[in-house]
């Protein structure tokens, strides 16, 4: 290799000082480099190390249609057991089990990037015996990650076209045994941990504070559940996100790409703990990196499926009706944080024809991670005469407040609405005669209704949402995650 110019170390150097969020796109950025400094035989080592799995046979005849715009959605599995290694079944997978599922989706103009994490507890119906010829209203409901275990790749793609009507284009199964030799190829990944760590499952004792994790490390790291935060599987998708954005930003930092030894040895590492479907090749990574290496940090988001505890079992967990406005925000192409075709802004102007009193029930939601916003709002909301108001969190990033309502609640949920000043309300399914009002970054605190009832004052708010932008950095999983 020819040595760079000094232009060109002048370029290199300067890039080195950009912040490092703003690198983060997603994991296939890292194959861009293999284009340009890796070539010949090194290149078809390097692709003869993925594994590779024909599964179009076990596919279900019924998927979903792609949109016309042409955006591309890979699975991504993160499995205890390499696919398919030694068996050349790409339908069967003994012992494995899928601790990690993301949709990695590109939009069709390539301008945006969502990762969406599906929680492994989550309650949703699988084919029986992963037969996808079986109708789907006689799929029992079962734990989402006993798709993988069941029937391999194949099997967790029919359970996820048949439920999210999402259209998977690739499947990317990485081996965490292999992620080891990953971390170590990059010499460690830093990070931060805000409380002490000591989870025998994981085999991981950390004191609290910044890190260098080595492969074994980090291995226990991303597999921490019942030792650290609340003991979820959300716990975990959060952490896993977080720290798979690390290793993306240390396998893009200039001084790796600099080194050609290093990165093959990372690449190396890389490839031989992926399976893949035919079609996913070195090459087909590299042109999908290509067309969105340029997408910057405000158009790519890591989100998690809204979900609550399962109705008969509180250690599983069931999607919210929320959990709809994602897919179809996924199928339609859309980007989380650009306007959405279905909610519309609250008509204020318009009399409230339904008193406060005559709400059956509220449900206000926290969206923004901090803690108390939701009893704060439901505390000014039963002070002008709502006799029921509840409160609740989650994992979704719903900007400002969607006030959410079911048939026949319209006029409810405009009384609602009118309490948060630029509120949108939206129909949903399943609410009943409960109107939900999801509170995200960027949302106003509530103010007094027109048509309130009582004269005690509305309380003052001590707690204010995050701005977006703020929000949008977290969701991006930046390299420090104590921030």
């Amino acid at each position: 290799m020819s040595q760079p110019t000094r232009r060109a170390r002048a370029e290199r150097a300067r890039a080195t000082r950009r912040p490092r969020r703003r690198r983060i796109v997603t994991v296939l950025v890292v194959f861009v480099a293999v284009a340009t400094l890796v070539g010949g035989a090194a290149w078809w080592r390097l692709d003869g190390n993925i594994s590779r799995l024909d599964i179009s046979s076990a596919l279900s005849q019924d998927r979903p249609t792609p949109v016309d715009a042409d955006p591309t959605n890979i699975l991504l599995i993160g499995s205890d057991t390499r696919v398919g290694q030694g068996t050349g079944d790409g339908a069967t997978v003994q012992g494995a089990r899928s601790d990690t599922t993301l949709i990695a989706h590109l939009s069709g103009d390539r301008k945006h990037v969502t990762v969406v994490s599906i929680p492994r507890d989550s309650m949703v119906p699988i084919p029986p015996n992963c037969d996808a010829k079986v109708p789907k209203q006689q799929w029992p409901v079962q734990q989402f990650n006993a798709a993988f275990s069941l029937g391999g790749p194949a099997c967790l793609i029919n359970t996820i076209e048949a439920n999210t009507g999402v259209f998977i284009n690739h499947f990317a199964v990485v081996d965490f045994n292999g992620f080891k030799g990953m971390v170590d190829a990059l010499g460690g990944v830093p990070v931060c941990t805000p409380v002490a760590i000591d989870d025998r499952r994981a085999h991981l004792k950390l004191a609290a504070g910044r890190h260098v994790l080595d492969g074994t490390q980090a291995l226990g790291y991303v597999r921490v559940r019942y030792t650290e935060g609340d003991g979820s599987d959300l716990g975990r998708i959060k952490r896993q996100q977080a720290f798979l954005s690390s290793i993306v930003q240390e396998a893009t930092r200039t001084s790796l790409l600099l080194r050609p030894d290093k990165l093959y040895g990372f690449l190396d590492a890389a490839t031989r703990s992926l399976t893949t479907d035919e079609d996913m090749g070195l090459g087909t990574m590299r042109d999908l990196a290509t067309s969105v290496q340029d997408v910057g940090i405000k158009n790519v988001a890591f989100v998690t499926v809204p979900v609550e505890p399962y109705t008969s079992d509180a250690n599983r967990v069931q999607w919210t009706s929320a959990a709809e406005t994602l897919w179809t925000k996924i199928r339609t192409d859309e980007p989380l944080d650009g306007p959405t075709k279905k909610p519309t802004p609250t008509a204020s102007a318009a009399p409230l024809t339904v008193s406060p009193a005559d709400v059956a029930g509220v449900a206000v939601v926290n969206a923004t991670g901090v803690d108390g916003l939701a009893k704060q709002e439901a505390d000014a909301l039963k002070v002008q005469g709502f006799p029921l108001v509840t409160t609740a969190s989650t994992a979704e990033r719903t900007e400002g407040v969607l006030v959410q309502y079911s048939s026949g609640q319209e006029q409810a949920a405009r009384t609602v609405a009118a309490a948060f000043p630029g509120s949108k309300t939206e129909k949903a399914d399943g609410l009943g005669t409960t109107i939900r009002v999801v509170i995200g970054p960027g949302a106003k605190t509530v103010v007094e209704l027109p048509n309130r009832l009582g004269s005690d004052p509305v309380p003052s708010p001590s707690i204010s949402p995050p701005s977006p932008e703020k929000t949008i950095e977290a969701r991006t999983a930046d390299q420090d995650i104590c921030a």
